[in-house]
């Protein structure tokens, strides 16, 4: 493949132009037909959900317009887990690894090793306060507390008092940066806790439901993923309270709430980026000696999705890069 040419196609793919995936766990261009022998690996917290199927999305895309081979690997929001995942693609000799880093006790350790040993590393969607420390080249994602931030102030305009702030995965330093964020500028008060993982939604909604009966002065909800907002949703409307309601990340499901104006906003880190750039980063770190981002992360977020644009952005999703 045409260096040149794989560079513009990347370019044009992480700006939302010319993007078919693969569904494929390892996306690669035959030999024949230009493919280099270089191989990637994607480590990450991801379960099988909506959000991480699109950042699967870019990786698969950006494995195709660059003609290498890139291995997704998910834990299930197991940490234990991913620190063996690593170390597997290390044992493969991993040209570079792309990784979450939702907690960091755990995962620090491994990728400080991985990177102090020769292997490139970039951290995505989680970790953008780490990844300085394990000597990675950058971080693609948000800053999760400056998008809770963001929240909070949207929650000030709706004039609520009392904001439950709900999260999905235990230990995720990610999501109890986005709560920080809440709290920090939110007039009122914020109480986050745990409501349960995003593959017992009936659990979720119950114990959302116990959480608002137990204080009738929540007047507002934030579910850290969009999973966990749409059962705080339910949750709600099932004690026929009505709360505003905001959520983190994108399906169609809650966008079409969001339409119906059941939901207030959510916020949008664009994640199909997430998985693009990283692999793009690391191939052009590896073949062209490139670091991106000037010593700060690579930002894709945080934007934010209500009814002014939630129809424009559905299409998107339609297409599978939102």
């Amino acid at each position: 493949m045409n260096t040149k040419r794989t560079v513009v196609l990347a370019a044009a793919a992480a700006i939302g132009i010319a993007a078919t995936a693969s569904t494929a766990t390892a996306t690669t261009v035959p030999e024949d037909e230009g493919g280099d022998s270089l191989t990637f690996h994607v480590i990450t917290h991801s379960d099988d959900g909506p959000f991480w199927t699109v950042v699967k999305r870019g990786v698969d895309a950006a494995a195709e317009d660059l003609g290498i081979e890139v291995v997704w690997l998910g834990s299930n929001n197991d940490p234990e887990a991913q620190v063996q995942l690593i170390d597997q693609a290390l044992s493969e000799g991993s040209a570079g690894i792309a990784s979450s880093l939702p907690s960091p006790d755990q995962l620090v350790g491994p990728l400080t090793a991985a990177a102090e040993g020769g292997t490139p590393v970039v951290t995505l969607n989680s970790g953008v306060d780490y990844w300085q420390d394990i000597g990675a080249i950058t971080h693609v994602g948000q800053t999760e507390f400056i998008a809770g931030q963001g929240a909070g102030e949207r929650f000030n305009e709706a004039g609520a008092t009392k904001v439950y702030c709900a999260i999905q995965e235990q230990s995720n330093v990610a999501l109890e940066e986005r709560c920080a964020g809440v709290a920090d500028t939110f007039s009122g008060e914020v109480v986050t806790e745990f409501a349960g993982l995003d593959a017992d939604t009936t659990g979720q909604e119950n114990a959302i439901s116990a959480a608002l009966q137990a204080d009738p002065a929540i007047d507002a909800y934030m579910g850290t993923g969009p999973v966990i907002a749409m059962s705080g949703l339910r949750a709600a409307q099932g004690l026929g309270r009505d709360l505003t309601v905001g959520g983190f990340d994108i399906t169609t499901e809650l966008l079409d709430a969001i339409d119906a104006g059941d939901v207030a906003f959510t916020v949008d880190q664009q994640q199909y980026l997430q998985g693009y750039l990283s692999v793009l980063f690391l191939y052009l770190n590896v073949t062209n000696g490139n670091s991106v981002g000037g010593g700060l992360p690579v930002l894709t977020g945080p934007g934010f999705v209500d009814a002014s644009n939630a129809a424009e952005v559905a299409a998107l999703v339609e297409a599978g890069t939102r």
